[in-house]
C-alpha cells in the first residue's frame, strides 16, 4: 500500500468537487453552447499563449484572493491586465488582499493552481467566494476558460458565462479593471 497516495479532494461542505465532465454535462443541461479542446496542461498565462491559435476570443487570468478576515474573491480579468491588489481591495472594500493558499483553493473551488477558472464557483456550494468579473472580458466572443482542468480549454459566450454564474448562485460584480 502506498502511504503517500493523495487523498481524494474534498470541499468545505464535505462533498467531492465536480469533474470537468460533470461541468460540461451541466452546460448541456442549461443549453449553454460550448466547445472544449484537450491540450497539454498549462499552468500560466504565458504557457497558454503558446496554444492560442486553437482558441480565438478572450483569454483570462484568474486571481483567488482573500483578506485578513478570511473573506474570498475570485477575480477573472483579461489576461494582460496589470492588477493593483491594493487599489482593487479598496475598490471592493475588502481591506487588504493576499493570494489564497492552494489548500483553500481546493477546499472552496475544487481546483488546483493552474486550473483556476470562473467555472469553479459551481463547487462553492456555501457561497463563500465573491465573483468579480472584468467588464473588458465581456467585450470578447467567445471567452476561453479551463473547465476545472488545466489540460482543457472551453469556449463559451459572455452571455452564457453570466447565465452559468447566475445558475451557480455567483452572479458577478462586474468591474472595469482597465
Amino acid at each position: 500500500m502506498n502511504a503517500e497516495a493523495s487523498p481524494e479532494p474534498v470541499l468545505a461542505d464535505g462533498s467531492a468537487p465536480l469533474s470537468s465532465a460533470d461541468l460540461l454535462e451541466r452546460f448541456d443541461s442549461l443549453g449553454i453552447v460550448h466547445r472544449t479542446v484537450r491540450h497539454v496542461p498549462v499552468f500560466t498565462v504565458a504557457e497558454s499563449r503558446e496554444l492560442r491559435a486553437d482558441f480565438p476570443g478572450g483569454h483570462s487570468k484568474n486571481l483567488f484572493l482573500r483578506n485578513k478576515k478570511g473573506r474570498m474573491w475570485l477575480v477573472t480579468c483579461l489576461e494582460d491586465r496589470d492588477i493593483d491588489l491594493k487599489a482593487l481591495a479598496a475598490r471592493l472594500e475588502a481591506g487588504r488582499f493576499s493570494f489564497a493558499s492552494a489548500e483553500r483553493l481546493m477546499r472552496h473551488l475544487g481546483v488546483v493552481p493552474g486550473a483556476v477558472t470562473p467555472f469553479a464557483v459551481i463547487n462553492d456550494r456555501q457561497a463563500a467566494v465573491q465573483m468579480v468579473l472584468d467588464a473588458g472580458l465581456l467585450a470578447h466572443d467567445p471567452l476561453n476558460f479551463h473547465p476545472l482542468d488545466n489540460a482543457m480549454t472551453t469556449a463559451i459566450s459572455g452571455d452564457d458565462l453570466l447565465r452559468f454564474l447566475a445558475h451557480a448562485q455567483h452572479a458577478p460584480q462586474i468591474v472595469d479593471l482597465g
